[in-house]
């Protein structure tokens, strides 16, 4: 862990090498990752089927162990626990709640030259879901993906997930009766994007692939995107705490450790003016580690990645905040309000100091699927709206082309083009 002071001479140059830090995937996983496309996409099942055997030690023959039915999805749900039941369903409904707010509206009005224009909103003919198997066994992640594609009127929603020896994850299964998904296939990594992607025999292709992966799953949506539509390329988890004297240390670090616990390579920032409220913080992390089951993920990810900022005033947390734009931003403090009025880059925002950023990732409603490595200085969260493409419309009358062709002809013909302007001036005869 770095402890940095403002009023360090060296500072710039650390906080600098922290923003530019990737974090990412080197330049091998994507060499793979090219040769695991190009054979799924020559070869289709038959490579599914080799990848899925090597990498999930999972042999794909017929077709129960090519799919999960959705009868298994319904036995799952029937078997969980009533609390944990009614806990998805609650999430499900927040989400769902928050996310028919987001759906667009069409537009369609008339304008001064008499001109009819606007555009309408459809869903996406089918979309794919990357569920992560193993450690990363996510029911939060299905709904929070899911859901939002069946608000913004998706007909066929297709999830990929690996099934390590055959083994599936029974509250996934439940989650996808939830969000009622279409169809889940036993597939995962690289290859599983590349097969919703191009399509195969036994799998129909998509329009766009969403959802969370490692290294090798968001290296495939990249060189993937414009073949398939993704929501974005994700990288390792990150949580940026602005914190005043006022906090009790023991939820800063609980907080702080929340993302680290993700990954090695998740990183935990802490940006404060107190000192003391600095130093409690890292000696309570310290002590929180002794006792969580995570603990050695989320130390190397403290270790290596994690930073405390000591300011002078919290003034400047906000440029150094939109500086780092990072995927989930706390603001521990007296008026968070003020500070966010002043925030530009990040990926959702936390206010005040009984909003940790888990309650975020699976009741309060947001999409948790966010930017990150600085990526929220031009990209959202998951919303409807990825799920959704917008067609314009242009309706001209005799008189409204009348009105507006001399000057659409004159700029044709100032960009070298005369047939557009023939197209037009023989309308206008």
């Amino acid at each position: 862990m770095q402890m940095l002071r403002t009023t360090d001479a060296d500072f710039e140059a650390k906080f600098t090498r922290i923003v530019r830090d990737r974090r990412e995937s080197d330049a091998n996983v994507g060499r793979d990752v090219t040769g695991i496309l190009n054979e799924v996409r020559e070869r289709g099942d038959a490579a599914l089927v080799e990848y899925t055997m090597r990498f999930d030690e999972h042999r794909l023959t017929d077709d129960a162990d090519w799919r999960v039915p959705a009868a298994d999805c319904k036995t799952a749900y029937d078997a969980l626990d009533s609390d944990l039941r009614k806990a998805l369903h609650l999430a499900a409904d927040r989400i769902r709640a928050y996310h028919e707010a987001q759906l667009p509206q069409d537009r369609d009005y008339t304008d001064a030259a008499g001109m009819r224009l606007g555009a309408r909103w459809n869903a996406v003919d089918a979309a794919g879901l990357y569920v992560p198997g193993g450690r990363a066994a996510y029911p939060s992640s299905l709904l929070m993906n899911a859901i939002p594609a069946k608000v913004a009127g998706v007909e066929r929603l297709v999830v990929a997930t690996p099934t390590p020896r055959g083994q599936t994850n029974d509250l996934v299964l439940a989650a996808a009766h939830i969000a009622q998904v279409d169809e889940i296939w036993r597939v995962g990594g690289a290859q599983a994007i590349a097969a919703l992607a191009y399509g195969t025999k036994r799998i129909g292709k998509v329009d766009v692939v969403t959802g969370p992966g490692n290294a090798w799953v968001a290296e495939a949506k990249r060189q993937l995107y414009g073949v398939v539509g993704i929501d974005m390329v994700a990288g390792p988890s990150e949580i940026l705490v602005i914190a005043d004297k006022d906090n009790d240390p023991e939820w800063i670090a609980a907080d702080l450790l929340s993302q680290a616990e993700h990954d090695p390579t998740s990183q935990a920032i802490l940006i404060t003016d107190d000192l003391t409220l600095a130093r409690m913080v890292a000696d309570t992390i310290d002590l929180q580690l002794m006792t969580l089951p995570t603990a050695k993920t989320a130390r190397a990810s403290w270790d290596n990645h994690g930073v405390i900022v000591l300011v002078e005033s919290l003034d400047q947390a906000p440029a150094l905040s939109d500086r780092l734009a990072a995927e989930h931003v706390e603001l521990a403090i007296a008026d968070p309000q003020a500070m966010f009025d002043q925030l530009r880059h990040a990926g959702s925002v936390f206010f005040g100091r009984h909003t940790p950023e888990a309650v975020g990732d699976y009741i309060a409603g947001p999409n948790h699927v966010l930017p990150t490595g600085r990526r929220a200085r031009f990209a959202s969260g998951l919303s409807v709206l990825d799920f959704m493409k917008r067609t314009s419309f242009i309706d001209a009358s005799q008189a409204a082309l009348a009105a507006v062709g001399p000057a659409a002809i004159r700029l044709a013909e100032a960009e070298g083009l005369p047939a557009h302007a023939h197209s037009i001036s023989v309308r206008l005869k």
